[in-house]
């Protein structure tokens, strides 16, 4: 396997779906970080150059604070990306601190981007499913993040965001499925602007990395929606200095090396992590070089990196459930002041409340239902950087957009199809045109030429809704259990898939939305597997259970000592 030369440095943070997190009532207990000793790295190398650490973004364990008395223990949410939040008043301060907390969030708008991809449909029992962009930033911007990031001469270049991934919480919370793309997979960047200079970027073609530059993390996220076609909720970014703050805020988190291993060469690459065989406890500056660590871990690629990164966030998400607490009331402020201190959130999750109730979501997900994947890439030619694998990468996002577990335990047995209940001619139903896009352009007129062609098969109640909208993936969505029939009959006159039939609790009628996998024609385009959808990530995901506790990084030859 070839070496992915990410461009463009290296980057923290992050360890994703690690802690917005909840714990409970265990007690504490986590054995003391082994720190075989740390060689600052100072890869260099702006945007296009190599690098050489990479990103992860820290975050680690916490602990549950008991409530009063004993009684009603507190749980303390686990944030995804490592970064935990405490209710307030557990911090034992009043209203004053309440609002110090809520200064010290950093916030930006949730896109940067023109994308009209709306929320979701509420499934039947009007539930939504919630997706979260995780981003770690390389920036070199305060003299910490210089000292934890090396590449001093990076110092007034615009931050990277070198990890990323999407947190996806099943409608009924009973899942979750978090997908990483390696940094230097080459995508359409859309046009965006700078919400602070009102700069514009205009669409290009670059590493994903890059979209950070183009306008801060609502860039990166409009970037993600286009490529995806996943709607997001909400983003939370954090550097160098957030990650080690949070991880000496919360303790250590166990990971696993198959040999010893140290991430440094005489060519200055690599993170300086250095750790014998074996289980060790990491925290602090420990903890971002294990997270940024590339050199030294498989093939010394972003994807092994990614791997890691898995580990530590499945890692962190069993600690936190199983023996986090927090009784020290002095503990427990630290540990708010570092959370609050390490994020950059959307403008909706601007309060220390909206972040602790968004944790209570993360938290009702049992970790043996937590599935970790890498995005299924191949390498471009000449194996400069990465491109999303044809058909697998697609199959991943698919199966986000219609909420379907990547662990392929959301399997039911197949029922019978109801029959019609309306005849063709008195069947009302609402064509919509959703082909708008940012980076390929509106099809005029889909709606009309759907609607038209309905009418040809007997549909003559058929009409339209003149707005455009943005939307992947053709569907037809209906209300009452009782015109399924009837919306599963249209279904197959058109030659959609059934599983382009959804309900919704908040449908009034039949509406067929004319998605942009059908933007030409009146036959619908047979998709691969269109008559089966997937129901688990494909081989090529690699994907990691969150109850794996038997994973261990496998250390590149080159890197042991």
């Amino acid at each position: 396997m070839r070496q992915s030369s990410v461009r463009g440095e290296r980057s923290p943070g992050q360890a994703g779906a690690q802690r917005l997190g909840f714990d409970d009532s265990l007690e504490e207990g986590a054995p003391p970080p082994d720190a075989p000793g740390w060689t600052p790295d100072d890869d260099g190398g702006i945007a296009p150059a190599p690098d050489e650490s990479g990103g992860g973004n820290g975050g680690r364990r916490r602990k549950g604070k008991a409530a009063k008395g004993g009684k009603a223990r507190k749980a303390l949410r686990w944030t995804a990306l490592g970064l935990g939040f405490v209710l307030v008043a557990g911090a034992g301060a009043g209203y004053w601190y309440y609002e110090h907390l809520n200064a010290n969030l950093r916030t930006a708008p949730r896109s940067a981007g023109g994308s009209g991809l709306k929320k979701p449909e509420p499934n039947a029992f009007g539930q939504t499913p919630l997706n979260i962009l995780l981003i770690g930033s390389d920036g070199r911007n305060s003299k910490k993040d210089i000292e934890l990031g090396g590449a001093r001469q990076d110092a007034d270049r615009k931050p990277l965001a070198d990890v990323e991934m999407l947190l996806h919480v099943s409608a009924d919370r009973s899942n979750m499925s978090v997908i990483s793309i390696p940094r230097d997979t080459r995508v359409t960047i859309p046009q965006c602007t700078d919400p602070k200079t009102h700069e514009v970027y205009r669409q290009t073609t670059a590493a994903i990395n890059q979209s950070l530059q183009h306008g801060g993390p609502g860039c990166t996220l409009a970037t993600w929606q286009e490529l995806t076609g996943v709607y997001i909720d909400h983003f939370m970014m954090v550097d160098f200095s957030g990650v080690v703050d949070m991880a000496d805020a919360i303790g250590g988190v166990p990971v696993c090396v198959d040999g010893n291993v140290y991430s440094h060469d005489s060519k200055g690459h690599g993170s300086g992590l250095k750790l014998t065989k074996g289980t060790h406890s990491v925290q602090g500056v420990q903890a971002l070089q294990w997270l940024r660590t590339r050199y030294g871990f498989e093939d010394n690629s972003d994807i092994g990196r990614t791997k890691a990164q898995h580990m530590y966030m499945n890692s962190m998400v069993r600690q936190l459930k199983a023996n986090a607490k927090l009784t020290n009331p002095g503990e427990l402020r630290d540990l708010a002041e570092a959370a609050t201190k390490a994020l950059t959130v959307d403008d909706g999750l601007n309060t220390v409340t909206k972040l602790y109730d968004l944790g209570g979501d993360l938290s009702r997900v049992p970790t043996k239902r937590i599935t970790m994947v890498t995005m299924p890439w191949v390498y471009s030619p000449g194996g400069e950087y990465v491109l999303p694998k044809p058909g697998d990468a697609e199959q991943t996002f698919a199966m986000l957009r219609n909420d379907t577990a990547l662990d392929g335990k959301d399997k039911k047995k197949p029922t019978p199809d109801p029959k019609p209940s309306t005849a063709k001619s008195a069947l009302k139903v609402v064509v919509q045109n959703g082909t708008n896009s940012t980076v390929n352009g509106p099809v005029s007129g889909r709606a009309s030429v759907v609607q038209e062609r309905l009418a040809q098969l007997g549909y003559t109640a058929a009409g339209t809704d003149s707005s455009l909208i943005t939307q992947a993936d053709t569907t037809l969505v209906y209300g009452d259990t009782a015109r399924r029939g009837d919306a599963l009959a249209l279904a197959k006159a058109l030659g959609l898939p059934k599983s382009a039939v959804k309900q919704s609790s908040s449908a009034t009628e039949l509406r067929l939305v004319v998605g942009n996998d059908w933007r030409t024609g009146t036959a619908y385009p047979k998709q691969q597997g269109d008559d089966k959808p997937a129901d688990k990530a494909p081989d090529s995901a690699d994907a990691l259970n969150g109850n794996d506790t038997k994973a261990c990084m496998k250390v590149n030859p080159g890197y042991t000592f």
